[in-house]
């Protein structure tokens, strides 16, 4: 792995391209599609398997019962922390690759090894500090193939052909959800598969796709870079400038957060608001997420088909954040299992027409195509930063609602209609 030298000679540079790869016209080859969509379903299950109940799973072991719920958010937090600060960095980083590898390999490969690495080290944690550490280290790490990936995406992929990819990129997104799910329900009882397994399967489907990825080499950029003020603009794209980019930053930051007040909390739901005992939790809880996906798959397909075929984005936006609130509603009424699995198929119609659209959306309003995976980066701040306040922002609202979910899923619905509010001022993207 080659990170390019801002001071380095033109004379380096001879057997490299002399600008950066240009905009896709053609369409995209079956097998990029194909493993570009399973490398994401393994980076996505190997980050949710902690997410979604391994994390709860493995805290439960650690420390008393009156402590899980401050201790989970503490460390989901942490590793959150980790997803906002280095995903951006790493998008930079790749953006100035070079070698005969590419731009985007040598990340993916790399980043994918140290995620199974960390989630080794999740799994034989002794204590808390060890669990935070090794969390910190996953996301870190984890988010350098996933700042890769997701600049694949504009690499690779036509204007006209991303509301579909995008759409199957979504899916498999959160089909992960399910994966982990049944993660817990299979290897729950123990730590070293739960976590190493969904590991083992991310490092090969991303191997795979790293291996058929038509990834170019790029020239070493100009003299000038470098120093405190580039590394600060690593995280920065003038909202002046690219108003577009700022408001569907916002956007996204909000409906993620809506969604992640719930997930981060989905397994305690069950035991404390439902009553059930852990193992049935943990069953409903797959059964839950495996509703949710189906009803996710069939949403994100037939809208990322008709938006393409539209040429419109914004109104599967706004479409999508009010059938997430009736479907956090009922959630909030839900008083048995079967509630909870009709809230999770409305839930999962909702966030399905909005991953179906969501990212071919942002590709859209990208400011630089030289800059893809570093703006791409910081547009994944408003994914990891929502992971890391989502988590206080339910424990206050739970603690306010004196222990229910009522008033946290209320919020978290107002949250998501403001995240389509927020998208309406957009002008590139209809």
């Amino acid at each position: 792995m080659v990170v390019s030298d801002p001071g380095a000679g033109q004379g380096a540079t001879t057997s490299l391209s002399s600008s950066p790869a240009p905009v896709p016209v053609e369409k995209a080859p079956v097998r990029v599609i194909a493993t570009m969509v399973g490398a994401r379903l393994g980076l996505m299950t190997a980050l949710f398997t902690p997410i979604v109940a391994g994390m709860t799973l493995k805290v439960q072991t650690l420390v008393p019962a009156a402590d899980v719920a401050g201790t989970l958010g503490a460390v989901i937090s942490m590793g959150a922390f980790a997803a906002m600060l280095f995903d951006p960095v790493f998008g930079r980083l790749s953006d100035r690759t070079v070698g005969r590898f590419g731009r985007r390999r040598p990340w993916l490969v790399a980043g994918a090894l140290g995620l199974l690495a960390s989630l080794g080290l999740i799994a034989a944690a002794p204590n808390t500090v060890v669990l935070g550490l090794g969390w910190f280290l996953a996301q870190a790490l984890g988010n350098a193939a996933v700042a890769a990936h997701t600049a694949t995406l504009a690499d690779q992929i036509p204007t006209w052909q991303r509301g579909k990819v995008s759409g199957m990129i979504g899916i498999a997104q959160q089909a992960a959800s399910l994966g982990a799910a049944y993660s817990a329900g299979f290897l729950g009882a123990n730590m070293l598969l739960l976590f190493l397994v969904p590991g083992t399967i991310s490092f090969g489907l991303v191997l795979v796709f790293a291996l058929v990825l038509p990834d170019k080499a790029i020239a070493r950029r100009p003299r000038g870079e470098g120093g405190l003020r580039t590394a600060l603009k690593t995280f920065w794209v003038n909202p002046r400038k690219h108003p577009d980019f700022a408001f569907a930053w916002v956007s996204r930051f909000l409906v993620v957060l809506a969604m992640f007040m719930f997930v981060t909390f989905r397994l305690l739901y069950l035991q404390q608001d439902l009553h059930l005992p852990k193992a049935e939790a943990a069953s409903t809880l797959a059964t839950g997420v495996l509703i949710y996906t189906l009803t996710l798959m069939v949403a994100g397909q037939a809208a990322g088909w008709l938006s393409d075929r539209l040429g419109r984005r914004k109104v599967f936006i706004w479409a999508s954040a009010i059938v997430f609130g009736v479907g956090t509603y009922m959630l909030s009424t839900a008083s048995s299992t079967t509630g909870f699995y009709w809230a999770e198929a409305v839930i999962g119609m909702g966030f399905g027409i909005y991953v179906a659209v969501d990212l071919a959306l942002v590709v859209d309003v990208l400011p630089n195509p030289d800059d893809t995976a570093k703006d791409l980066g910081v547009f994944n701040i408003a994914v990891a930063a929502p992971q890391a306040l989502a988590p206080g922002l339910s424990a206050a609202l739970l603690a306010a609602g004196g222990g229910g979910y009522d008033l946290m899923l209320a919020v978290a619905a107002g949250i998501a209609l403001l995240g389509a509010l927020t998208i309406l001022p957009v002008k590139k993207v209809r």
